[in-house]
This record gives C-alpha cells, structure tokens and sequence, in this order.
C-alpha cells in the first residue's frame, strides 16, 4: 500500500426516487471521476451511506466501481461492520471483487466496551485475516470513538496494517503518530480543511468529502504542495474551507449531493432518513462554489 497516495473521494452512492441505488447514476459518477486527478476512489465511505447499505449492495458497489475506473486508479472499499466476522466476511468478499484496500471504521454501537484492548483485538484479528491491505479509520465524529495515537502507533507495526484515514482534525494526535509510526505507514487527511496541514506533516493524501464536488482543486494543493510552491497551496487550502464546511459540518450528506448536482456530478438524494438539501441551502453551496470560482450548472 506504499503507493497509495494522492487525493481519494469517497463517491457518493446514487439513489432513486424510491430509495433504490441507482446503479446507472453512480457509474456515470465513476466514470466521470476516472478523468480526473483523484488517485482513485473510497467506496462505502462515510459519504457513500455506507451504514444504510446492505451487505449486498455494498459488495455491488465496490464491483462496479472496479469495473468502471481506470485501472491505474485504486480502489479502497470501506468495510468496517460492528462485529469481527461481519468485518472479516465483507472484507474478503470486497477484495474479490476488486477492492485494493480496506477501510475500516471503529465498532462503535456498543460504546462503553470499545475500550484500547478491544479495538487493538479487533484490528489485529482482522489484519491476519485480511486478503488485502488494512487501513483503520479513525472518525470520532461519527463514530464518538477516538482511535488514540498511541494505540495506531501500537496496531502500526501490524504487516498488513498500512495506513490510518483521521477524520478526527486532532493535528497534534495526526502529528503524534507520523513521528512515531514506522516509515511507509500512510496517514491520510479525512478532511479538506486539513489536508495542507496534514501532509506538511507527513501526510501522504486525503480521503476528503469535498473530493466528490472539486476533485481537481484538492488534488491541486497536493500537487502545489509537492512542487514547493507552498503559497500557492496554502492560499488553495484557506479558499476551500467553506466548501468543505458546507458539505460536512454544516449541511452534511444532503449538502454534498446537492454540490455534486450543482457541479455537474450527480449526487442525486440520499437514502432515508436522511434528507435532501433545502432550496435555500442550495442556494448558500451556489454562492460559496461562485466564490471559489468553481463553474455551476
């Protein structure tokens, strides 16, 4: 998993009217994507609705992704369930398939037994018996779990353990496990509103929400970043975040969807209960892209 890196979205899954997933949708987005500067996709993310899936659907996704992306681009499937077996079975099935990488968020339904030696049990169990390469994802957000940095240092000398997306904006604890982690263990921003910082640190790339609305310009900060030309990725970094906030903090999967369709993507509406983004909140994510200079459709 050395050469994962660069910008990741976690592509929205397409739904219809009838809460169906639109499998016709989502490879136009695939596609779509494949001609941009993404170094590939995350399928089952966060933003893919990935816990209102079945396990069916979610293997299908991952399947026609793999078919519908250039080859050179990777595919990281997000597989995390609440319990081990469920993890290691959809694990494999996604690595069958096509899955390159797995993702894997914190069991998190049964806060209180979550504690450092049953998520060190869970990861390692299920690294052993991982096909393909296992990143842990940390998203306290979401999840209320926090994966300490001591502990992804700790599960970081696991063979098949090769990388960490943080979702939580902790700098210092992003910082804490680049300097002591093994080289070649790969830490990806889980936020465009830290990408900059995160791979100034060491960072490798990001799995960003934003990705799905301006692939290219969050890819453009990394490629800035890597040429040296600092100013011009840090002015890049400072202009997204109120897009990035518009799309996660402040009106979640609705508002991404909606960027998407005001982009020329398709985000289409999500699947209940979560809700489409008000006319007015479309409105607001028209003037924060006209602000970015990004062209609406």
């Amino acid at each position: 998993m050395s050469s994962v890196r660069g910008i990741f979205a976690p592509i929205a899954t397409a739904f219809d009217a009838s809460g169906e997933v639109d499998y016709k949708v989502y490879v136009e987005n695939v596609e779509a994507f494949g001609k941009t500067k993404l170094a590939g996709l995350v399928i089952l993310g966060s933003n893919g609705e990935f816990t209102m899936l079945s396990h069916e659907e979610k293997v299908k996704l991952v399947e026609v992704a793999r078919k519908h992306l250039p080859a050179d681009k990777k595919v990281i499937a997000g597989t995390g369930c609440e319990s081990l077996k469920e993890t290691v079975e959809l694990t494999k099935e996604c690595a069958d398939v096509g899955a390159e990488v797995a993702l894997v968020v914190t069991p998190h339904y049964y806060k209180r037994d979550m504690n450092e030696g049953a998520l060190e049990k869970f990861y390692t169990m299920l690294a052993d018996a991982s096909p393909i390469p296992v990143m842990l994802y940390n998203m306290p957000g979401n999840a209320g779990i926090n994966i300490p940095s001591s502990l992804t240092v700790k599960l970081s000398k696991h063979p098949n353990i090769k990388g960490i997306k943080d979702s939580g904006g902790n700098i210092v604890q992003i910082s804490e496990v680049l300097a002591k982690a093994p080289e070649g263990f790969s830490m990806f921003a889980g936020s465009g509103s830290f990408l900059l910082a995160t791979l100034m640190l060491g960072g490798v790339g990001g799995t960003l929400a934003v990705a799905n609305v301006v692939p290219n310009y969050c890819a453009e900060i990394q490629e800035h970043y890597e040429k040296g030309d600092l100013a011009t990725a840090r002015k890049m970094q400072l202009a997204l975040l109120p897009l990035n906030a518009a799309v996660t903090s402040r009106f979640g999967i609705g508002g991404m969807k909606a960027a998407m369709d005001l982009v020329g993507y398709k985000g289409g509406l999500p699947r209940l209960p979560i809700l489409p983004a008000s006319v007015e909140t479309r409105g607001e994510i028209a003037r924060i892209l006209k602000e970015l200079n990004i062209p609406t459709v």
